[in-house]
């Protein structure tokens, strides 16, 4: 069985968090979840290893980019989009 995009992506945001993944509500933002900066670029390494894509740069100023980290659910549909990308 394969494992879901979005459930790798809470593992990692769970890791991060010292959470259980089930902890981890789709609405959360990372504040929420206790997550900081530095937690912030940890998850985004794994997230780059894990589905070898490129996150962008920016990615922690929504304004400046399309990878969104609002809440877990946007980051969910980010890395897809990317994933998506990197398939077609």
């Amino acid at each position: 069985m394969t494992t879901s995009v979005k459930d790798q992506v809470v593992e990692i945001i769970a890791e991060q968090a010292v959470l259980d993944p089930r902890d981890v509500a789709m609405d959360a933002t990372l504040e929420d979840l206790g997550i900081d900066s530095l937690g912030l670029v940890e998850a985004v390494f794994a997230i780059e290893e894990t589905f070898d894509i490129q996150v962008p740069f920016n990615a922690n100023d929504p304004a400046q980019s399309e990878f969104d980290i609002t809440n877990v659910a946007s980051m969910v549909a980010a890395v897809e989009k990317l994933v998506a990308q990197k398939a077609a």
